[in-house]
Formats: C-alpha cells, structure tokens, sequence
C-alpha cells in the first residue's frame, strides 16, 4: 500500500537579502506611522491598534526610494515562488499591485482573512521584537472537512490543520492569495513592524 499527497499549498519563506536596505525601511516606515496623518485616522475609525498606510498610500515605491528598491527585490522573490508554484504565466510576469506599511503596538492583531483579487500575496518583517507574534496559515480544506477528527499533537506540518510560520528580521513571506491567513497578537512591549504585499497577473 502506498499513500502519497496531493494538492500541495506552498509556502516561500527567504531573507529579503539587504539588511542595509531593512534598515532603512524601518526608519521610513516609523517617519509614516508619525506623519500620515490620513492613515492614522484610518487606523483609529477602524480598530487598528497602531499604524497602517492600507487605505491612505497607494503610491509608496514612487513616493520613497528605499520602497522602490524594496519592489526591485521582491520581483524577483515572487518570480522565484511563482516558478516553484509552476505557474503557466504565458510569457508575463506577475506585477506589484499594492504595498502598505503595518506598524503594530503591543496587543495588536489582523483577524483571519484572505486577499481577493490578487496572485500571491505576502509581507517583508521590519521589527520583530520578542514575543510579537507569527502569522498563522489555515488548511484551505477546513470549511470542508465536516467531521473530520481533529490532528494529533504529533502531526507533520503538513497534516496541521495550522501553521504558524515564526519571522525574523527581514523575511519574507508569500503565499497564494487565497490562503486564509492571520496575525497573532503582539505579545511584546514594541511595535511589530512588516510591510504587506499583492502580486497580480
């Protein structure tokens, strides 16, 4: 007898590759978090417990440098994942639709959600201060397994119904747009600082 798996979700997990560049993404993305006043009214109306650029910046890699050389590098992360996935492209390339700053307090939190509209999807870690929190991917299958008993403790992560991918500083993460996805609390005494991401084809 054998038993194999099918229908693979795969997850790209890299070092951006320029800690000097991460370093000064930091410093842009705390002078936003003080001075995008709009952004900031977002954040508060919404819920958001500290900053994000989402709804108030569309125009980041043309409005700062270091974001524009931060789109040069992850072209090419996302090319390298999008060859891994075997994407059939026909000839073109997948492209940056958004990008926006996410500077999180202590005790901050993105529920469970996914990205429609997009390819793939992902974040780069700025500040991963002790105890902030991982982001946590969800098995696609679960609104369909019914009955299903639960995993046991010793499971391989690839038959969990979670996993909880750990950052460091200057990793990136991507995935399929369509992986339902959420931010766990930031249990630190800092901001977690990431910057989020879609690619469209």
């Amino acid at each position: 007898m054998t038993t194999r798996s099918l229908f693979a979700t795969r997850f790209y997990d890299a070092a951006l590759g320029d800690t000097d560049l991460v370093e000064e993404l930091d410093e842009a993305c705390r002078d936003l978090a003080t001075e995008d006043h709009a952004g900031r009214a977002w954040s508060k109306a919404h819920g958001y417990r500290g900053y994000t650029s989402y709804a108030s910046l569309n125009d980041l890699p043309m409005r700062i440098p270091a974001f524009a050389d931060l789109v040069k590098l992850l072209n090419r992360h996302v090319a390298a994942f999008a060859k891994d996935c075997a994407f059939d492209l026909n000839g073109r390339k997948l492209k940056l639709d958004s990008l926006w700053v996410n500077v999180m307090k202590p005790g901050g939190t993105h529920s469970g959600h996914i990205h429609p509209h997009s390819v793939v999807s992902g974040t780069l870690y700025i500040a991963v201060p002790d105890g902030s929190g991982a982001l946590k991917l969800e098995d696609p299958r679960l609104p369909m397994m019914m009955a299903a008993p639960t995993r046991r403790d010793d499971a391989p992560e690839e038959l969990t119904t979670f996993v909880y991918a750990q950052p460091q500083v200057g990793s990136v993460f991507l995935w399929e747009s369509w992986l339902r996805h959420e931010v766990m609390p930031n249990a630190a005494k800092d901001k977690r600082i990431s910057i989020s991401f879609n690619y469209r084809w």
